[in-house]
């Protein structure tokens, strides 16, 4: 094909593109019923709420604000997170719903397909191979949960991401402010709080200063509009805990198992999470820390040990540890691998299309880390 030719394509294909789009997402926007916008709802109405100076962990104020918006509800969807990821939620709180929405979900979309476009450079993979990276963020039944539900997960996934490349470069302050994203959900990454903070009193003090600098930014700004939010946020989940969930972890199966007795129980398998990295961290005690090669075990061992969550859609923070170890596959276990992906995620489309409950996903996360240490054992390289 001729430079001309090629050139004349992209201005006829480049206006018909923008065109199309432009068409279709009028489309989407004007008709609620593609997308609906399930728990996206709970980010933007805390997030007017508390651009407007009232309290965003205020159910009676949630609910008429979430039911004007078209989530059909009887009873206010809340958002459990705590008040810096308000910074987050209220630029598309500054939106009409259905907009802020589909900009959300979007955004979701880009993080998802750039993370695992730069997660297999970083773990080692083929350039030339990098659609298998994309292949496995799409077909991951995570992705769908995430961006289909509206949640929060896939800024998560942004900042490990971040900060992986960022330490990777060499920028510890960058690095350290990235894990700020890491923040709207620390319960789900416990370890890797505690290992950044052992590494930042002991040697990387920059990744703290990074942490600690971007952290009282992102913290400040929400208290600019809500000077009460932080009491706010205490009252809410001091007198008005999750307790009722049901989430799929280790704890929530402790307490069925005991009748729901005691809440206190549903924090028990993070002891065993702890006690792993102990070890850990002493069986390598000889060996420079590589952030890189750690963050796999770390977001599995606290996934499959967190205390609460670890629902279907937060499932995405295991895409890293996925895309690690396709990286570096050998040719003979790539069969095998495919054939496992395929049933593990076809495991959970089935349990999706059933709607049996998000209980019913408890073995996912453990099956993951298992197919992991399979893999990376075989490699030598866990």
């Amino acid at each position: 094909m001729s430079p001309t030719l090629r050139w004349l394509l992209v201005l006829v294909a480049v206006p018909l593109t923008g065109f199309l789009l432009y068409q279709q997402t009028g489309r989407l926007i004007a008709d609620p019923k593609i997308l609906p916008i399930d728990d996206f709802v709970e980010y933007w109405a805390a997030g007017r709420l508390n651009a407007q100076g009232e309290d965003p962990y205020d159910p009676n104020k949630l609910l008429p604000l979430e039911q004007a918006a078209g989530r059909d509800t009887d009873e206010a969807i809340m958002m459990w997170n705590p008040p810096w990821t308000l910074t987050l939620a209220m630029p598309f709180a500054s939106l009409p719903s259905r907009t802020a929405h589909l900009l959300w979900v979007a955004c979701g979309l880009s993080i998802i397909v750039l993370s695992a476009d730069r997660l297999w450079i970083l773990y080692g993979g083929v350039r030339e191979l990098r659609p298998i990276a994309w292949g496995l963020a799409f077909t991951f039944m995570p992705s769908f949960f995430v961006l289909h539900s509206g949640q929060i997960g896939t800024w998560i996934l942004g900042g490990i991401v971040l900060f992986l490349y960022f330490e990777r470069r060499g920028w510890p302050l960058l690095a350290g402010a990235s894990t700020v994203l890491l923040a709207i959900k620390p319960h789900l990454l416990y370890l890797f709080w505690i290992m950044i903070f052992i590494r930042g009193i002991r040697r990387e003090r920059r990744l703290l200063v990074g942490g600690l600098i971007a952290g009282v930014v992102v913290t400040v700004i929400p208290l600019l509009f809500n000077h009460q939010l932080f009491r706010q946020y205490w009252e809410a989940m001091t007198q008005r805990p999750p307790a009722q969930w049901k989430s799929p972890t280790l704890g929530t199966l402790i307490r069925m198992i005991e009748n729901d007795a005691r809440f206190g129980l549903q924090f028990l398998p993070g002891v065993l999470g702890i006690g792993w990295l102990i070890i850990h961290t002493y069986h390598t005690r000889d060996r420079e820390w590589n952030w890189l090669e750690e963050m796999p075990m770390l977001l599995l061992v606290s996934f499959v040990t967190a205390s609460y969550g670890a629902w279907p859609f937060d499932l995405i923070l295991l895409l890293p540890a996925m895309i690690a170890v396709t990286a570096r596959l050998k040719p003979s276990q790539r069969k095998f691998a495919v054939a496992t992906w395929i049933a593990i995620n076809g495991a959970a489309l089935a349990l999706n299309i059933l709607q049996i409950g998000s209980f019913s996903f408890i073995w996912m996360a453990p099956s993951l880390l298992l197919i992991y240490l399979l893999f990376a054992n075989e490699k030598g390289t866990a």
